[in-house]
């Protein structure tokens, strides 16, 4: 089967789908707050051939649960990825109390392996969704100006001489666009390139430079791409006009080099307040 005709296929059974069996049957709505260092997957989401965070995590579920389990993602994070704070919900056809759900996310924590954590689980409205309620999204990209053997797995080693405060000018002009097509993955199964930015900066922590953006949404690649090309800046192959002409151009091949995975974090996930202030929420 073809990738792109695979990935309609999960897109119809994790957006479209969950709305007829909720209004056929009496299922409850849970969530799921986990956090899994991406190293061994293939990102979150299930592909043919691959081990991803979202088929291990939904075996367990199936197993423990005695049924066939399908969870919704609050995004995909590409291969590699990690993920501090990530969600995902899951329909059940039993209502579980606070202790159940306690003594399921100890049973995952026994279960699932030591790269995937398990915080809570806990019950929320019946059309909560883990992707479509999420109103924002935080992201980290930590560069490692050292080498430091202990950080490898989470940072991406850069030890070329960078202008720092550049690469701080070039987030703010981020600001003013709203279209970031130049920074979107060319093959990716996108309905719309424009993202709402609520911040993007620049810090130096110890050995470290890190890259925080947040927004509304992001476009796949987008936040790789954005950290590559805000590097370039850094040394010195763009200036702040070369940078406005990159996200005006809306071409990918123009904007900088994806930087590798490790050092890129989903750090932070918001929802509204009524879906995670319910009882049994963490």
């Amino acid at each position: 089967m073809p990738d792109c005709l695979f990935a309609d296929l999960l897109y119809f059974r994790d957006c479209i789908f969950p709305y007829f069996t909720m209004s056929k049957a009496n299922l409850f709505r849970y969530f799921i707050h986990l956090a899994y260092d991406g190293t061994n997957y293939h990102g979150w989401q299930i592909q043919p051939n691959s081990t991803t965070v979202q088929q291990v995590l939904d075996n367990a579920l199936s197993l423990i649960l005695r049924t066939d389990i399908q969870t919704i993602g609050c995004g995909r994070t590409d291969s590699g990825v990690h993920a501090v704070n990530f969600y995902s919900h899951f329909n059940f056809s039993e209502q579980l109390n606070s202790e159940e759900l306690e003594l399921l996310t100890y049973k995952l924590n026994s279960f699932l392996p030591k790269d995937i954590v398990i915080y809570s689980v806990f019950n929320t409205k019946p059309d909560a969704h883990a992707r479509f309620s999420a109103t924002s999204r935080t992201y980290k990209y930590y560069i490692s100006r050292k080498k430091n053997p202990f950080r490898l797995p989470y940072t991406w080693y850069y030890p070329p001489v960078l202008d720092f405060e550049l690469m701080k000018i070039g987030a703010k002009i981020l600001f003013e666009y709203d279209d970031f097509a130049a920074f979107s993955k060319k093959d990716s199964d996108i309905t719309g390139t424009l993202c709402k930015l609520e911040f993007a900066f620049w810090e130096e922590i110890g050995d470290e430079f890190v890259f925080t953006i947040k927004a509304n949404r992001f476009l796949r690649n987008m936040v790789r791409a954005i950290t590559g090309t805000l590097l370039e800046m850094g040394q010195g192959k763009l200036d702040i006009d070369g940078l406005r002409s990159v996200i005006e151009s809306k071409d990918r091949c123009r904007a900088g080099m994806s930087v590798p995975a490790s050092g890129l974090f989903l750090y932070k996930v918001d929802y509204p307040k009524e879906i995670l202030s319910l009882p049994n929420s963490f």
